[in-house]
Formats: structure tokens, sequence, C-alpha cells
């Protein structure tokens, strides 16, 4: 992996514009790995200019002979970057065929596709006994780049599976690039039979560079501590406000939208980027919702926007019940919170009496609380659910 000496590559070029516009600051062990990534693309790019000389290569979209690229790996506690320089590193990447996912959705797509392979072999459509190289072919014909957000692994059915699936991947010539807030070495700790999955972390190890990102501090710490994270009242003032704590914490204007599958049923995210997600109160606390999706958010996004939370009275306690539930997930799990409200913490909710109205007076309190800089500064423990 070497770039031209003295040539700046792609993503220093986009790193270096951001931070003249003032949108970040420059930062040594971030300068270190966007050195390394801009490596990887110049020797993706070559790999994408051997195959294009190979009819065969062309044709199938295959290795064809071709030395595989090693990969990378990086990890380090939240806030560090991580996501922010994955956004810039997928966005340059040559190959056409690339995939970026967070990791428990491509591991719930790898299993849903072994499942079904096996049942085509019990039919007789297939001859192939085990599934699990016959899907990881299939995924290297569809992606010859995967990025994978959040790798983590906590389920016993993936963690017994990724060793074949990774070797598959790996034999096939594609190229992993991940982030994550644990090394290698600290995968599925005390996981159940995890002595089967110490040869996967072998496999990693052996095709990705390993790289711990120690920026000097937490950067969305900082943004945050430039705006309120809690917007009142609602109209004009506080619709801008959101977008500007939304450019100020992801660095776009907009993002992109992503859906979430939750036990079969699915959550449709309207705006994502950098680790964030943008959703109404309607959305979040008027559609049937229950502790599974906002788990699921929780799991997923270090910062959750919440806009247009109103005023609520008895009548609208099913609404007020699933906001109560919402804030103590999101707070349990350590998520950072930005909202658009119609009033004060303590009046969101009208009625005196209740079940609600009792509860509501905890998540009142958890809300004045989640504006706090202690809160906040809390969040950058490295915790690996974030």
């Amino acid at each position: 992996m070497q770039i031209e000496a003295g040539t700046p590559g792609k993503l220093r070029q986009t790193y270096d514009r951001r931070v003249e516009q003032g949108e970040i600051d420059a930062d040594p062990a971030q300068l270190e790995l966007i050195t390394i990534l801009d490596s990887l693309l110049v020797d993706l790019g070559r790999k994408r200019l051997s195959r294009k000389s190979s009819s065969l290569g062309w044709l199938f979209g295959r290795n064809s002979g071709t030395d595989p690229v090693k990969g990378a790996y990086i990890w380090g506690d939240v806030g560090r970057g991580k996501s922010m320089i994955m956004d810039m590193f997928f966005e340059h990447i040559p190959n056409q065929r690339k995939r970026r996912a967070h990791f428990n959705d491509f591991m719930t797509d790898a299993q849903e596709r072994i499942h079904h392979q096996r049942q085509e072999f019990e039919a007789g459509r297939s001859r192939d006994e085990d599934p699990v190289p016959v899907v990881g072919r299939e995924l290297a014909q569809e992606a010859a780049v995967l990025c994978f957000d959040e790798f983590t692994v906590t389920d016993i059915a993936d963690a017994m599976i990724l060793g074949r699936l990774f070797e598959t991947l790996f034999a096939e010539g594609v190229t992993i690039v991940a982030t994550s807030n644990v090394e290698p070495e600290n995968l599925y700790r005390n996981g159940l039979n995890r002595q089967i999955f110490l040869r996967f972390i072998d496999i990693l190890k052996e095709n990705v560079e390993t790289f711990e990102l120690s920026a000097r501090t937490d950067y969305r710490l900082e943004k945050l501590d430039q705006a309120p994270v809690y917007h009142t009242p609602l109209g004009l003032q506080s619709r801008q406000a959101m977008d500007a704590s939304w450019k100020l914490l992801t660095g776009k204007e907009s993002g992109e939208p992503e859906t979430l599958s939750i036990k079969g049923r699915e959550l449709a995210v309207p705006l994502t980027a950098s680790g964030a997600a943008r959703l109404s109160f309607d959305k979040l606390c008027r559609e049937a919702r229950s502790a599974l999706d906002y788990l699921a958010l929780a799991r997923r996004y270090h910062t959750v926007f919440i806009e247009d939370v109103p005023q609520m009275g008895r009548d609208q306690h099913n609404a007020a019940k699933r906001f109560i539930l919402l804030i103590d997930t999101l707070y349990d799990n350590h998520v950072r919170v930005v909202i658009s409200a119609a009033t004060e913490p303590d009046k969101l909710y009208t009625a005196t009496s209740g079940t609600e109205a009792f509860e509501f007076k905890r998540t009142a309190s958890r809300l004045h609380e989640m504006q706090s800089r202690d809160y906040i500064a809390g969040l950058t423990d490295g915790d690996e659910s974030n």
C-alpha cells in the first residue's frame, strides 16, 4: 500500500478541504488513518484495472488470479471519527461492486440466504449440502469491497458461521473494511463456545490491517457542546436549530434513508448520516411501535434526532406511553438525543393522574439530564453498544 510521495491522496484532499471549511479539526490519528486508506484506494484501483485487462475478470467480476487486496479493521472509542472517515472512503472506492452495511444487517441477510440455500438442498434443487460457502461466493459476486459499520458479534448463530463465511469471501478476493468499538481479539468476548469463534479472528487478522483510531477527543461531544440539544417551542426557529445541529454533528445538509428490520417488521428511518438518525415523533410514537423498535434504534445510532414532539394530554396516552418507553430505551443505552418539542420537558404531558402522568415525571427528568454536559460526557467511555 503506497501512494506517490508528496502527492495527497483523494481522501487527504477531501479531509483537508473539510478542515479548511471549518467542518472538522485536523487530528494526527485521523491523518494517519487517512494515509492508510488512501493507499488502500490506490491498491483497489490497480486491482480494478487488472480485472478490466482480463476478459474473464471483466465477464465474471472475480479475482481472476490477481492478489487480493488487504482490507482494514478500524477500532476505537465512540466519537473518534470512524464513521466520518468511512463515509469519505466509501465514496471514493473506484470499484462499482461495493456494498456498505451495518454488520448486524449483513449477517441477517447472510443467515436468510443460508436458510434458503439449505431449503434448496433439502428439496433436491441444489447439490451443495453446506450452504455457507455457496452464500459466501454469492456475496462475493455481488460486491468486491464490503464495508461494515459497527462490527460486533453477539449472536451465537453468527459466531458459528463467521469463520467459514469470511474464509470464502477472502478466497474470492473480497476486500473488507470495517469499523468497530472493540479490537478483533475482544470480539464475541465471553460468548458461548467462543473457542470455535477464535478461528474467525485469526482469518480476519490475516486479511486486514488493524488500526486503533485514538483521536485526541470525542468530536461529537465537541460539536454537541456548541449547540443546545433541546429546541422549543416548535416553529421555524426550532426547525432551523435542528437543521443546524444535524449539520454540526454529521457535517451534512441531509443524509440517506435506511430501513431497520426487526423480527420480520420494518422501521423506515427517513434520514441517517455518520451514525445519527432523524425521525419524527409521529413516526416513533403514533405508529404501532414496541421496545424492540426503540432498542434497534439505540443499537444502531449514537445520536437520535426526534422532531416535533407535541404537548400531550390524556387523550394521547398511547403516544405518551410510547414516548416514555422511547426515552427510557435511549437513556438506558446511552444514546444522545436532540429534540424539537412544543414546550419544556415538565410540561409535555398535561394530565395529572394516571400511570402515564406518574411515569412521565421520570421521562421529564431524563430529558433534562440528557441535555447536560455530564450526560453527554458520560457517553465517551467506549461502550461497545455504541
